[in-house]
């Protein structure tokens, strides 16, 4: 399958557990994929190699950023798609967050998705003027709605990542880019092994083990995700195929966040 054939495309937070995943499955659909990231290892060190192009980028520095998108356009001269997938979670209530540890959330999550995407649009105005369009893919998550106690911050960056979303939308549709967003549940991803591992998964004394198939078993399909599950999505509202979805939040959770909070006695 060629979906993506001929586009280029940069994923931030390239080299962690979905971003590599998207990483991938742009380069099996045909695109040219920049991966950037703080490393090259990212959060899975030792991976199997790519080839995509690496580009080492923090997205909370718009020197930085600037850099990354010169770079693209001295190479290509325009970006059909960007996926805004760097992210970090703190796991503490507010009452437990530094004012440094807020603003670092805020600072990757929400001003990283702004920079990027700033930095960006001349790049995907040229790729849209050549008739196909362009898209940019940001990362909520279904604690944008709903909260996982212990990640006040977390929720925050991820609401406020959702309205930029569809502001992003209404201002640039008509220069022919589309702005979606992602919205994860519970994904097989080093960030949610630190979850089950920290404060923030409310574990009672329980075994990792025991907490991953509680998890697994509060959803209606009785699993959680896979990196390569986000993926099929972002794909798919990278290609063509997506020309009409613009300003959605796309929740990809299993069910768990249509059914009623369960009782606990």
């Amino acid at each position: 399958m060629t979906r993506l054939n001929g586009k280029v495309a940069l994923v931030t937070g390239g080299r962690g557990g979905i971003g590599r995943a998207i990483v991938a499955r742009f380069r099996r659909d045909g695109a040219e994929v920049y991966a950037a990231d703080l490393a090259e290892g990212g959060s899975r060190p030792g991976a199997a190699p790519d080839d995509s192009r690496f580009l080492r980028l923090d997205v909370a520095r718009e020197d930085a950023v600037v850099a990354a998108m010169g770079q693209v356009r001295a190479d290509h001269g325009r970006l059909d798609i960007l996926v805004n997938a760097a992210g970090i979670e703190i796991e503490k209530t507010i009452e437990h967050t530094t004012l440094e540890e807020w603003n670092r959330s805020f600072a990757v999550n929400v001003t990283g998705t702004f920079l990027t995407s700033k930095h960006a649009l001349p790049l995907l105005r040229a790729a849209a003027r050549s008739g196909a369009g362009a898209s940019i893919i940001n990362f909520g998550s279904y604690d944008g709605f709903i909260a996982d106690p212990g990640l006040a911050a977390y929720c925050a960056t991820k609401g406020a990542v959702h309205a930029l979303t569809r502001a992003m939308a209404c201002d640039h549709g008509p220069e022919g880019i589309r702005v979606n967003a992602i919205c994860p549940g519970y994904i097989d991803t080093p960030m949610l092994q630190g979850f089950f591992e920290g404060d923030g998964s409310g574990g009672g004394g329980k075994t990792i083990d025991q907490l991953q198939q509680a998890v697994r078993d509060v959803h209606p399909l009785r699993t959680y995700g896979t990196p390569e599950d986000v993926a099929n999505l972002v794909t798919w509202l990278a290609s063509d195929e997506a020309r009409y979805a613009s300003g959605q939040l796309w929740v990809l959770d299993g069910g768990l966040s249509a059914q009623v909070q369960q009782m606990k006695l």
